[in-house]
């Protein structure tokens, strides 16, 4: 493995950023705006949805939590996956993640215009995603501190901002204020907790996941974080609650305070029930907390993407020029990269402002499964080698191994689910095609390297 040509990555993430990071990376555009598409599907019962994917997602997170801790470096499930499973898997999920963070920066980006046409309908969505894709680029440019503050920030505004929705939309239940049409009754009364059946909840399984990718970005974080041994165990153990309270109670109160099958489609369902609700006021500073929670999700995956870089330089798997990182600590050519891929999102709002973030919410949910399949499946080598070598290590998962094989029949029941679905069809067909992108870029790459060793048989005969 090369070593960077100037400068190295700077130690300068706390707890607080650690766990600000990974708890931002999962409320945003997801919650906020996604929400709209499983509500569609499964009704009151997506609450339930939510419940089960986030267990599903702490299940997860402890196991990479378990090799993070153990082995803080830079490229995060990547490097394990080379590591202990083989140079193929390390390179494929090392990639596949990078395209995930790259994915998830364009739904952020195209999620950002939707929300400023809340209060200049003119504007079109690609010209809000280019303002903050330069705005937030820029960002990512400085010192890897001033990020984790930026981001530390926005995760306090998107966390008080929320509990301030609940203990309004409380207030107005409470008081009888909140109209005829609210009640704790909506949850039941139209059609049932499950208005279309069992069958309509698993549906929305798919969407529902969109909402915790981001989650395993704290391991992204290890290589700069202070005290890795105890900063990181915490900020797994700590988020998966607060994000459940926040969904699920944020999810009761939404419905209790409108009649779900009234929830029209296009923006963002909580902006609408508190304008409907004559609450102007409340729905503008909330747009205004979206907004910023958009900003949030793709300022940290920006972030996420450029490491990700770094860390496949680092291991041989990406070219050696973006290994480069500058006196602040920032790998500079890899934001770059990042950045120029991301950029593409602009294009993709001009030609198709209302069908962009959909299309990209559904390939990133296709990303996050092979992403989640290969963490768990990774874990298990890695605890293998564990026991082979006697170690015991310093943050155990839980439910070892059984807790594995659950995390991967469950993403592979998303996939199947997925394929069922005409609108999501087409991210599950292009898994294979993107498997065998990988697979010949991988034999290219080794093709190359084997190239370039001397042939000592020949050699020997001269």
């Amino acid at each position: 493995m090369s070593k960077p040509e100037q400068g190295n990555l700077k130690h300068g993430l706390s707890n607080r950023h650690i766990q600000l990071i990974a708890l931002g990376g999962a409320i945003g555009t997801g919650l906020f705006l996604g929400i709209s598409q499983s509500i569609k599907l499964a009704g009151p019962s997506v609450i339930l949805g939510y419940a089960i994917a986030g267990f599903i997602a702490f299940l997860m997170m402890r196991q990479l939590g378990e090799m993070v801790v153990q082995e803080p470096v830079s490229g995060s499930f990547s490097h394990f996956a080379y590591k202990y499973w083989g140079s193929f898997a390390g390179f494929m999920s090392g990639w596949n993640y990078w395209v995930l963070n790259v994915l998830v920066c364009m739904a952020e980006l195209s999620a950002i215009g939707l929300y400023i046409q809340y209060w200049w309908p003119e504007i079109p969505t690609w010209a809000s995603a280019l303002t903050f894709f330069i705005l937030i680029n820029g960002i990512n440019l400085l010192h890897v501190k001033f990020f984790g503050e930026m981001e530390f920030w926005f995760s306090i505004v998107k966390i008080l901002a929320i509990l301030a929705m609940i203990a309004f939309g409380s207030y107005l239940l409470a008081t009888g204020t909140a109209g005829p049409q609210a009640g704790i009754s909506n949850l039941w009364a139209l059609g049932g907790f499950f208005p279309f059946g069992v069958e309509g909840l698993v549906m929305a399984m798919a969407v529902i996941i969109f909402a915790f990718g981001g989650i395993e970005l704290f391991g992204i974080t290890a290589a700069e974080a202070r005290d890795p041994d105890k900063t990181l165990p915490k900020a797994v153990n700590q988020i998966i609650y607060r994000i459940l309270i926040f969904y699920i109670a944020t999810l009761f109160v939404l419905f209790a305070l409108f009649p779900w099958n009234q929830m029209a489609e296009g923006g963002s369902p909580f902006v609408m029930v508190f304008a409907s609700l004559d609450s102007q006021g409340v729905a503008t500073i909330l747009n205004f907390v979206i907004l910023t929670a958009a900003v949030s999700v793709y300022n940290g995956t920006s972030y996420c993407s450029s490491r990700m870089l770094l860390g496949l330089a680092q291991q041989g798997n990406a070219p050696k020029f973006l290994n480069k990182i500058n006196k602040r600590g920032i790998p500079t050519n890899a934001v770059y990269v990042s950045a120029f891929v991301t950029v593409l999102c602009v294009l993709l709002n001009y030609a198709f402002p209302d069908k962009a973030f959909g299309l990209l919410m559904m390939l990133v949910v296709a990303a996050i499964v092979i992403n989640w399949i290969v963490i768990s499946w990774t874990h298990l080598k890695f605890r293998k080698a564990m026991l082979a070598e006697g170690q015991t290590t310093k943050f155990p998962s839980i439910a070892y191994p059984f807790s594995n094989y659950l995390c991967i029949v469950f993403m592979l029941g998303i996939l199947v689910v997925m394929s069922l679905t005409a609108d999501m069809r087409i991210a599950v067909m292009m898994i294979p095609a993107w498997i065998l992108c990988l697979m010949f870029a991988y034999y290219m790459k080794q093709r190359k390297l084997k190239n370039a060793q001397p042939s000592v048989a020949y050699n020997a005969d001269v």
